[in-house]
């Protein structure tokens, strides 16, 4: 089975490239599934129906998210209707909507997805490892195929994790960050890994954001909007080979296509 991974989606600029691009990814990795995180896609924070219908009509199987999923207010009304949108799972009882979910493939295959976020560095949720686990063991049953989404800042805590739930899950895969890393690889018992998927937006940016905008903040340290930019826009991700047998990956392919090579 093959499964892509979109990094971060970066308001406009990310979802137009996701709109041209994932049909000829499809084609050229034989695609089975795709996710991708798009907590960032409406405007540059956030999720909107609008944003998330034009998602997947583009393609897109699964919505993943992280600590900006609450930033439209729109969300509390569609995300315990949508279950192919997913919040962090280690939010406390009580919030709405779901972390973890199974989805079927174009091939039939059951797929799980874990959405969690990490902990430091970040806003204090509950224990990432201890609720990704719990998910795992709910989820394994079901299907053979499972992807968790680490939406962290921290390098170690997203390395801790993979090894973790190393032999547990298909793929632990970083987000949040928006630089592609490259140290995508196997773990021993058989997980895919990678440390950031990377950003799909404008990437002659600082992360996504006009560079005049984020010096601005830098050099005066007062509040500045941060516009979306727009400049030399890329799909980053990763393509997964996942053994529909015994769930394990056979490989991981970190991907960069340019907007401009369609």
């Amino acid at each position: 089975m093959k499964i892509l991974f979109i990094g971060d989606i970066v308001g406009s600029p990310g979802r137009e490239a996701v709109k041209k691009l994932i049909p000829q990814l499809k084609k050229e990795y034989q695609l089975n599934f795709v996710i991708a995180n798009a907590e960032n896609a409406a405007g540059g924070s956030g999720i909107t129906a609008r944003v998330a219908a034009e998602l997947f009509d583009s393609g897109v199987n699964v919505l993943t998210s992280g600590d900006h999923i609450w930033k439209k207010p729109e969300i509390f009304e569609i995300i315990d209707k949508e279950e192919r949108i997913l919040r962090p799972i280690n939010f406390p009882e009580g919030a709405p909507g779901r972390g973890k979910a199974i989805f079927k493939a174009d091939d039939g295959m059951k797929i799980g997805v874990i959405s969690v976020q990490g902990r430091v560095f970040m806003e204090a949720l509950e224990c990432p490892f201890r609720r990704s686990r719990e998910a795992e063991e709910e989820l394994s049953g079901q299907a053979k195929a499972i992807v968790v989404d680490i939406h962290a800042e921290a390098t170690s805590e997203k390395i801790a994790l993979g090894w973790y739930l190393d032999g547990k899950v298909s793929a632990v895969l970083g987000t949040h960050t928006h630089v592609q890393t490259a140290d995508e690889k196997i773990l021993p018992a058989g997980t895919a890994y990678i440390t950031d998927v990377g950003m799909t937006g404008a990437v002659d940016s600082v992360i996504g954001r006009r560079i005049e905008d984020v010096l601005q903040r830098f050099l005066t340290s007062i509040p500045t909007r941060f516009e979306v930019a727009q400049e030399n826009v890329q799909l980053q991700g990763v393509v997964l080979d996942i053994d529909e047998h015994t769930g394990k990956a056979n490989s991981i392919v970190r991907i960069q296509r340019r907007l401009l090579d369609v």
